[in-house]
């Protein structure tokens, strides 16, 4: 034959090429396969080390940025530390002038003032130096240190705190704390006329201002200190090590020149050498209003420990990946130039099959075309073919091959292939996919043939695409099948509603669209979780299915949320009919294992063609009734009404207002005074957002507020507010005014956003304002929702110095151990309670057991809607702290809020009784 003939022909010209010559002609590839090894190689340790440097940069970026954040803390621990002993001299100055002499300081340590371990010595020197009072013998101060503290306050006037180094004296060795390092803070004390009369002295152990370090990690060999504006070292901590304090330029194991690299800067960092042969990186901040510097060092190797883990990690991969790439060249190499060879030597035989297999991985054949002697075709044989390819027809290929197409002529299947490859002669290429009939000899149901032909041959090319039409067919049905229920999807809805409406308009019928929504189903996912809810999705499908004829359809949208499709339907009646056999069905309680959960359905019904023609109006109309349903209290059912499009409509317009009204800045912010119960005097207030539409003036809050929380568009609008809080206190402030804390309300979807603290620290720092002259509102319900994130919410609050307050106290389902955890700042009783002050007795017992909890817990206290003396009265004699409504005035612009500061006693006084 000629194939057999043409595979000989081409193996004795293979056998002719010498193995040499073979080498040489594949020098390309036998290079190949190494050079790529060496190019994927070369790129492997570049990508690796050049990750291995960006990783290193980010670890020393991480450190200087914890060393910074750490400087900050330290720093601001330090500041507070010193307002506290410069307040603290200030009240024991002004104490000890006023006793005229008279204070003891000893007695009053025996009742626990400055008994804490930090205080070394509180003394009183008279203009000698020597003790008048104190809390503990001088004979701890070196000698010297007395005859500084007084020689410098008696050169000077000035009043101010002055803050000295020093050492416990070593004069008496047995006395507690001798030779332990000491910080003095002294202040100068006058007699009436002015003249010097003394000193005042606290000494604290400088260990005190290095017990931040106990409260963060700092590893190790992490470092800590308190350095004097002249370099001094007032408190230095190394570890678990209390290092001695120094005066100077620092001492061998920190040199304090480094904080002069910047001159002027409050912070900065770097990466410093120690004399403990320990690299830190290193952050100061410099303290705004004292001569001093908080410095803090972190360990370079605990620091770095991770990446050097990492690179480590790297580097192995990247020497693993490198064997392996050079074991797969060679290999590769050898493989490749075995197949070269194997290819060279069939490369004849492969001629004749090239065009058969090409493209294809499944049974191929080549088919003869058999001519008569005018050059008709008159048969085909099969004069080649694979082993898949004879085993489509159940043989072995020996069986198959030489077989001619008329002998089976008589059979549909061959009669139809005879034909086609007549046609496939002519055109040169046929291409299809075939359904084939039952008995068909390939006992398969879908292939695809390719036919080419070459020359007088024809290359078959056959591939089982049964199972991939299986798939197609899956596909066409999960497009249109709810995965979780089996009913149809809304995919399924938007198909059929058209033709479903053109067939009722023809037949000139009604057609019932329920719009159902499940009541409760969201409390069972949360608590039960989505296994369940799946659960009751299927058994509620069951149960729709079960109330309906076998001509309607109930699809499930997703969700909680199903359409029942009622074609035809005579009248309303019908449709109401099935949303009641729909009710009554979900009004049977609903089994999770050994649990009962009651559920119910709301459901909205639009019919056609009263109440549109189109799918989605129809739909739509049949959410808007069911939304009428929700809004009514649920657990029914309601025909569309065009009124309930107004609703949403109107409501659509308010929100589109709104988002209008913050674009434009039409909100403005009202203040409402809070003062103190006993003595009216103005100590805070509470800041009130206000709506001015410039078509409908002053929106109320009531109208608009509960759409901006439905909407998500109240934490927007408490950016807005916090904002304009503080650019108003700014104003203030540069006015000159003294200023008392504002309260702002943060609703529960703004502070479930978790992101609070970062909005005041911007406001804050933006405009400068300090911390404690923001306090923060907030509702129960808030603080109850993700009870663990809630506390770390406020604990980021109150990091920045904000006061918190519980807002409308009463109304939620707060309990005393949360109070307790959440750990406010105080609390505001509802104006609900307030307005029961003098109407009975048992609001007078509410009020009571509220005061006595909060002031157990350290709480204040602020009662909301005062609006009559007897009330104020009451209030005052159950020891209220604050009061607020419009007894004392009703919320003002910041105008006039200015005059009120101004005035600052702002409860009315009673009227004058008239005599008789």
């Amino acid at each position: 034959m000629f194939l057999r003939q043409f595979v000989n022909n081409n193996n004795a010209a293979v056998v002719e090429m010498s193995r040499a010559d073979f080498l040489k002609a594949n020098l390309r590839l036998i290079l190949a396969w190494p050079l790529l090894g060496l190019i994927l190689c070369a790129v492997l340790w570049t990508a690796t080390l050049l990750q291995l440097e960006a990783e290193k940069k980010v670890a020393q970026q991480q450190a200087l940025d914890s060393v910074s954040s750490l400087s900050k803390a330290y720093g601001q621990y330090l500041l507070r530390t010193l307002e506290q002993m410069d307040q603290l001299t200030l009240q024991l100055k002004y104490e000890w002038e006023n006793s005229r002499g008279q204070l003891r300081l000893d007695q009053l340590k025996t009742q626990g003032m400055y008994a804490l371990p930090q205080f070394a010595i509180v003394a009183i020197l008279d203009r000698k130096g020597h003790p008048v009072t104190a809390t503990a013998p001088l004979q701890r101060l070196r000698v010297n240190e007395r005859s500084d503290f007084l020689l410098r306050h008696w050169r000077s006037n000035s009043s101010a705190l002055r803050i000295a180094l020093g050492r416990a004296s070593e004069a008496a060795p047995s006395a507690p704390g001798a030779g332990e390092s000491l910080v003095h803070f002294t202040r100068r004390l006058e007699d009436e006329d002015g003249n010097f009369d003394g000193v005042l002295l606290i000494s604290i152990h400088s260990s005190y201002f290095s017990e931040f370090y106990n409260s963060v990690n700092f590893g190790k060999f992490g470092m800590s200190a308190m350095v004097g504006e002249e370099g001094e070292l007032f408190s230095t901590r190394l570890g678990s090590r209390v290092l001695p304090t120094q005066s100077g330029q620092g001492t061998p194991f920190l040199d304090t020149s480094f904080l002069e690299t910047e001159s002027g800067a409050l912070h900065s960092g770097g990466r410093i050498a120690f004399s403990d042969k320990q690299n830190r990186y290193v952050g100061w901040q410099a303290l705004k209003a004292y001569p001093f510097t908080a410095v803090v060092g972190l360990s370079d190797g605990e620091m770095l420990h991770p990446y050097e883990e990492t690179r480590t990690i790297y580097l192995g991969i990247a020497l693993a990946v490198t064997v392996l790439l050079l074991a797969f060249a060679a290999v590769a190499t050898v493989l490749s130039l075995r197949l070269a060879w194997r290819h060279h030597q069939s490369e004849g035989v492969r001629n004749a099959y090239r065009m058969a297999t090409e493209g294809t991985s499944d049974g191929f054949y080549i088919i003869a075309a058999l001519r008569g002697a005018d050059g008709s075709i008159l048969d085909f044989e099969i004069v080649d073919c694979n082993e898949p390819g004879a085993g489509y027809f159940g043989v072995r290929r020996e069986q198959l091959l030489g077989m001619r197409l008329q002998s089976r002529a008589h059979e549909p299947y061959f009669r139809d292939l005879i034909h086609n490859y007549r046609a496939a002669m002519v055109s040169g290429f046929s291409e299809e996919e075939i359904e084939l009939p039952e008995g068909n000899p390939f006992k398969l149901r879908w292939i695809r043939r390719r036919l080419v032909r070459s020359g007088d041959r024809l290359a078959v090319t056959l591939q089982d695409i049964s199972t991939a039409k299986e798939h197609e067919r899956d596909l066409r049905r999960l497009a249109n099948e709810d995965g979780l229920t089996g009913l149809p999807n809304r995919y399924w809805l938007q198909q059929f509603l058209p033709g479903a409406l053109g067939r009722a308009a023809i037949a000139r019928h009604m057609l019932a669209l329920l719009f159902i929504d499940l009541d409760g189903f969201k409390d069972i996912n949360d608590t039960q979780g989505h296994a369940e809810g799946d659960k009751v999705l299927r058994a509620a499908s069951l149960r729709l299915k079960a109330v309906l004829r076998p001509g309607d359809h109930v699809v499930r949208l997703g969700g909680d949320e199903f359409v029942v499709v009622l074609d035809p339907v005579e009248d309303d009646s019908r449709a109401e009919q099935v949303a009641q056999r729909i009710a009554i069905a979900f009004d049977e309680p609903f089994y999770l294992g050994s649990e009962r959960h009651k559920m119910g359905a709301s459901i909205g019904i639009s019919l056609y063609p009263r109440d549109g023609a189109e799918t989605e109006v129809l739909l739509k109309n049949a959410d808007i009734a069911m939304y009428a349903v929700k809004v009514a209290g649920k657990g029914h059912h309601r025909f569309f009404q065009p009124e309930l499009f107004e609703t949403i409509r109107n409501r659509r317009e308010l929100e589109q207002s709104l988002v209008a009204a913050l674009e434009q800045d039409q909100f403005l912010v009202v203040y409402q005074p809070r003062v103190d119960a006993m003595s009216g005097q103005l100590c805070s207030m509470e800041a009130l957002v206000r709506w001015h539409h410039p078509q409908h003036g002053m929106v109320p809050p009531l109208e608009f507020i509960p759409v901006a929380e439905s909407s998500g568009l109240i934490s927007q609008l408490g950016e807005v507010v916090i904002e304009k809080v503080c650019l108003q206190m700014a104003r203030w402030q540069a006015s000159g005014l003294e200023l008392v804390p504002v309260s702002i309300n943060v609703s529960a979807r703004q502070f479930g956003r978790g992101d609070v603290h970062q909005v005041l620290a911007s406001a804050l720092t933006r405009h400068r304002i300090d911390a404690r002259l923001i306090e923060v509102e907030i509702t129960e319900s808030a603080m109850m929702d993700e009870q663990n994130r809630a506390v770390e919410q406020l604990s980021a609050i109150r990091a920045l110095g904000v006061r918190l307050l519980v807002d409308d106290f009463g109304t939620g389902y707060s309990s005393l151990s949360q109070l307790q955890k959440f750990a406010m700042d105080g609390l505001k009783i509802d104006r609900a309670f307030t307005m029961e002050l003098g109407r009975s007795e048992q609001g007078e017992v509410f009020v009571r057991a509220i005061l006595s909890m909060a002031h157990a817990l350290g709480m204040s206290v602020v009662a909301e809607g005062v609006e009559t003396r007897e009330q104020l009265d009451i209030l005052r004699t159950l020891q209220c702290n604050e009061v607020q409504g419009y007894f004392i005035s009703r919320p003002v612009p910041a105008e006039q809020m200015l005059s009120l500061m101004h005035q600052r006693f702002l409860i009315p006084l009673p009227a004058p009784a008239l005599a008789l």
